[in-house]
């Protein structure tokens, strides 16, 4: 083999090493910027989540949820579904007409993210009152929440079990 026949060759494959490498390199950027777009739609699916709560705006609360979504931490079995979940909020409401959240305040430790799924790990502190003459109670529920990215990349909430 003649040392100009070589030449090509070893072009290519530096050409090819480089184009592997810088691939790489973008690839680790675009996952990196996919994750921080990640963390910022959950944050806001939480902010939206207490604006819900504190307001008891049943709607805002229903649209916080996937279609299929399940609740655990519910009374009796879990709820399955949007149409129950509007169900079990239109019922505690019914039943305790008066009641308000003085103070909702999920603290979340820990969040994994895998192919459109998030997994949450934490706490959440809540104080309340059944009706306005009653003293505030307040609780502390650890748990984990399981969310489900969206078509639009918005997150909703797939599994919730707080206890």
């Amino acid at each position: 083999m003649r040392p100009n026949s070589l030449a090509p060759i070893v072009i290519f494959v530096a050409g090819l090493g480089i184009g592997y490498f810088a691939r790489g390199a973008m690839s680790t950027n675009d996952k990196t910027d996919t994750h921080a777009a990640d963390l910022a739609a959950i944050e806001k699916l939480h902010k939206a989540d207490i604006r819900a709560t504190l307001a008891q705006n049943l709607t805002a609360m229903n649209s916080l949820w996937s279609e299929d979504a399940v609740k655990l931490d519910a009374p009796g079995s879990p709820v399955v579904g949007l149409k129950a979940l509007r169900e079990m909020y239109e019922k505690s409401l019914a039943d305790c007409p008066d009641f308000k959240v003085l103070k909702y305040s999920p603290v979340i430790t820990e969040v994994q993210i895998v192919d459109g799924w998030a997994i949450e790990v934490g706490t959440v502190e809540a104080t309340y009152t059944m009706s306005a003459k009653d003293e505030p109670v307040s609780v502390s529920d650890k748990g984990v929440r399981v969310l489900k990215r969206q078509s639009d990349g918005s997150w909703k909430y797939a599994v919730v079990g707080l206890r």
